[in-house]
């Protein structure tokens, strides 16, 4: 197959023939597993302990010759592992909408224009745009490229990049490939890294088909280890079950002694076993994190991993980009500036000739099919400005380019004119572009002080070069300053500042946050920025540039930044000391970026944030985050959202061990106490009905608290369920047991066993109601009550409308050994949970009194 190109472009394939090359070969994906399926869900739920001790209580009710209790207990089981299955199932739905949220796209030519598609719809034949930082999307044998590296060690094992030559022109497309991780080879790799570069691919194999399909290397199969929540919370659930497994063997050895039946015996061991394994702990950590990540991505933040939800709650410092971050990334042509005449405005009309000179010498050092806004806005211009629209003239060819590096900050190309003269291009920042052309001079001084002053007003700066010389076919010099470059002039570009900053900047403030802008422009650009934002940069020492940040050592550096919120003209590599520095000071740092040079602050960051329109892949994968919308504002509702998160985790847990502490002590002391046992393994279920969709469904729908952000970040190695939360658990639920031991030992007194049961486990269902609504808010019940939350409510009414059946219809009051109490006991209930509620609110009141 030849390689044809048009006049503007290549043209691709049309709509209709990848349509049919994509029914035939089948999507550009890997065999996805899809996650976990129901079946595999209720296998995993149906090996917890839980169901275990209710499938071996169903088994002793059939040894003990009570079919009706054995089958009920039965359908408790399967009631509550379809309740299970709800609620991993709605966990895995989100967690699959936050997939194909993720899922990669590439820039694709198609009935002869360039679009974005997702990566999955790539047919054999497509020619795709490769940039620096993207992920190769299908296999493919190039047929244009300019300083292309790739990152092959995903395919090959070796983290040296090798470079890419493309095919020969007429070249035949059909040839097979070799093997991966040869230099100067044209064939590119589905998976494999662009970190330098651009370049045009045909696609030449897709999904299983490809080189990383054949080989089996599907990397969402790679699970992460468990982080820190989940390994607290499985620490605390297993000495938890352990002692649970020691007192219920210690019980049934003491009923048996006592006389006993060995069953019975078993049934009540089997009954404290349920009532003190906290198996709501693994819910509570599955559901929090996904069902937050799917509204973190209904904000328009993609979370990949579920662990940094966690540390967002105690992020302190907020490193962010200045271009499409806090401002709005929509770049303009501002003005012109040559020889000290200067053109106005982006519109074109009526520019002079040396201006239309300055714009078209800039245009040939800018990308023709770039997503650099910068490029975009000379492009606009140029269309209204030049008389050809900055078109290449008949004969002109690329045959080099110098691309962008940490020390030298300016694209330059080199042009055939076909008429054997070059035409060298260049531009970049001022003060490279002035270096570049040799000693600055009166002109160079002339052309910074301009700089300085366009910067001054908030603009962005790029200096524009060229030189002339002769095709003699010589070898291209390593440095585009020995073409000996003249200056040409400044073009300077208008981003402004997002409306929304100003406020997202004094949320941040209000909540404890510092905000630190780092950027690569010009230090008086940097702080006209930073005043519009609200950042602290008026004093003349506020702006750290990335010269002096070099001159530093790690210590003073981290000095530096205590009192420093704005960083100009930083490097990208700079960014990792950045950070660093801020975490050596104590900070939990998250860290906004783009580029492929920014993964490694990416990574080394606490959270860190990748751009999601302009950010590469390379930069996405480092990251936790991806800010969809590339909006500042979505990352500070992305902070309030984590701390909501955690707060209710923090408050679910809390209420599950709160009510756990009188489940097991009406499981233990009744007997302990000689009286008649009280809870069986059904009343377990039956409780469990209550705990199971409240600590999840109902606490994760819990709003934030109203002073939310206005708290300072919680510390970062403060536990998710430390001392303090699991001491006043206990208090909670020490506090109710002592009222329902009263109860059952008043109702006892003058009741048959039954009714006094009855009126004991009426009061232990609105006690649990009282614990839940207790610890839905911090502030008083009063508060509580005026915030909405209808899944507590739904649960509430359930949980009442379940304790009427199974006390006055005679068939579920048989099963579970209850009958209908009178209305002084049942009352007693009301007034035992009103109390209990009563010595909660107290409990707070107290607290709060002595925090303040």
């Amino acid at each position: 197959m030849k390689v044809e190109l048009g006049a503007t472009g290549p043209a691709g394939l049309d709509s209709e023939e990848a349509a049919r090359r994509l029914a035939r070969d089948g999507p550009n994906r890997l065999p996805d597993s899809g996650g976990r399926r129901w079946r595999r869900i209720a296998l995993d739920a149906a090996r917890e302990p839980m169901y275990l001790l209710l499938v071996g209580a169903a088994i002793l009710y059939l040894v003990l010759g009570e079919p009706f209790e054995g089958a009920f207990l039965f359908g408790m089981v399967v009631l509550m592992l379809c309740m299970t299955l709800y609620q991993e199932g709605r966990t895995e739905r989100a967690l699959q909408a936050l997939r194909e949220l993720g899922a990669p796209t590439a820039l694709v030519w198609r009935d002869g224009s360039a679009r974005q598609l997702p990566a999955a719809e790539l047919v054999e034949g497509d020619l795709v745009e490769l940039g620096e930082g993207d992920r190769v999307p299908a296999d493919g044998l190039l047929l244009a490229a300019a300083g292309l590296q790739v990152d092959e060690s995903l395919l090959t094992g070796e983290s040296v990049p090798v470079g890419k030559l493309p095919a020969p022109q007429g070249g035949e497309v059909g040839s097979s490939p070799q093997a991966p991780g040869g230099a100067g080879l044209p064939w590119v790799y589905s998976g494999t890294l662009v970190v330098q570069g651009h370049g045009l691919a045909r696609v030449s194999a897709t999904g299983v088909r490809s080189e990383i399909g054949r080989i089996g290397a599907a990397l969402g199969g790679i699970a992460p280890p468990p982080g820190r929540l989940q390994r607290e919370t499985r620490a605390l659930a297993r000495r938890f079950a352990i002692l649970g497994g020691a007192v219920s063997a210690a019980l049934v050895l003491l009923l048996v002694l006592r006389g006993q039946d060995p069953l019975q015996a078993l049934l009540a061991g089997i009954a404290l076993s349920m009532s003190m394994l906290p198996e709501e702990f693994p819910v509570i950590l599955t559901v929090f994190p996904a069902i937050g990540a799917w509204r973190l991505a209904r904000s328009q933040v993609l979370t990949r991993r579920l662990a940094a939800i966690e540390i967002l709650g105690s992020t302190s410092v907020l490193c962010v980009d200045k271009t499409g971050t806090l401002t709005e990334n929509r770049m303009a042509v501002a003005q012109l500036w040559r020889d000290g005449s200067v053109h106005d405005g982006p519109a074109g009309a009526g520019m002079a000739a040396p201006h239309q000179e300055l714009l078209a010498c800039a245009l040939r050092a800018s990308r023709a099919l770039g997503s650099d806004p910068m490029e975009a806005a000379f492009w606009r211009l140029a269309a209204d400005a030049l008389p050809d629209g900055g078109a290449l003239a008949p004969g002109w060819t690329l045959v080099h380019e110098y691309g962008l590096t940490p020390q030298r900050p300016a694209l330059v190309q080199v042009w055939d004119c076909g008429d054997g003269r070059l035409l060298v291009a260049a531009k970049g920042a001022p003060e490279a572009i002035v270096a570049m052309c040799g000693a600055p001079g009166p002109a160079g001084a002339a052309l910074l002080e301009a700089a300085a002053r366009m910067a001054a007003a908030g603009l962005r700066v790029l200096a524009v070069a060229r030189a002339w010389t002769t095709a003699g076919g010589r070898a291209m010099p390593v440095e585009p300053a020995a073409f000996g470059l003249e200056l040409l002039g400044l073009a300077a570009l208008a981003d402004p500042l997002r409306p929304d900053i100003p406020a997202a900047v004094a949320a941040c403030r209000g909540a404890g946050l510092r905000v630190v802008m780092i950027t690569g422009d010009h230090p008086e650009t940097a702080r006209a920025i930073a005043r519009q934002a609200g950042l602290d940069a008026g004093a003349p020492d506020a702006v750290l540039t990335g010269a002096a940040l070099a001159t530093l050592d790690d210590a003073g550096l981290a000095r530096r930044l205590a009192a420093t919120d704005v960083c100009a003209r930083v490097a990208p590599q700079q960014k990792l000391r950045v950070v660093r520095a801020l975490q050596q000071g104590g900070a939990v740092v998250a860290m906004t970026g783009d580029g492929v040079n920014d993964a490694p602050a990416l990574r080394a960051a606490d959270v860190g944030v990748a751009m999601g329109r302009r950010g590469t892949d390379v930069a996405r994968e480092a990251a936790e985050l991806t800010l969809l919308d590339d909006r500042f504002a979505s990352l500070v509702e992305a902070i309030a959202t984590g701390r909501r998160i955690f707060g209710n985790m923090r408050k679910s847990m809390c209420y599950v061990m709160a009510m756990h502490v009188p489940i097991a002590g009406m499981a233990l002391l009744p007997v302990l106490l000689g009286w008649p046992v009280m809870l069986y393994p059904l009343h377990i279920v039956f409780l469990e009905l209550v705990i199971d969709p409240a600590c999840s469904l109902a606490f994760e729908n819990e709003p934030a608290e109203a002073d939310l952000m206005r708290r300072p970040p919680r510390a970062p190695g403060e536990a998710l369920f430390g001392r303090a939360a699991v001491g006043s658990a206990l208090v909670q639920g020490a506090w109710v047991l002592a009222l329902l031991v009263a109860l059952y030992a008043w109702a006892l007194s003058w009741l048959p066993e039954p009714e006094a049961r009855s009126a004991a486990f009426a009061a232990l269902v609105l006690c649990n109601l009282a614990l839940l609504l207790s610890n839905r808010q911090l502030d008083g019940v009063g508060s509580t009550l005026r915030v909405a939350n209808p899944v507590f409510w739904a649960i509430a009414g359930a949980a009442l409308l379940l304790l009427a059946l199974a006390m006055f219809v005679p068939a579920l009051a048989g099963i579970l050994d209850l009958a209908p109490p009178p209305p002084a006991a049942l009352a007693a209930a009301f007034g035992m949970a009103l109390l209990a509620l009563a010595g909660l609110e107290l409990r707070k009141w107290l607290a709060a009194r002595s925090r303040g």
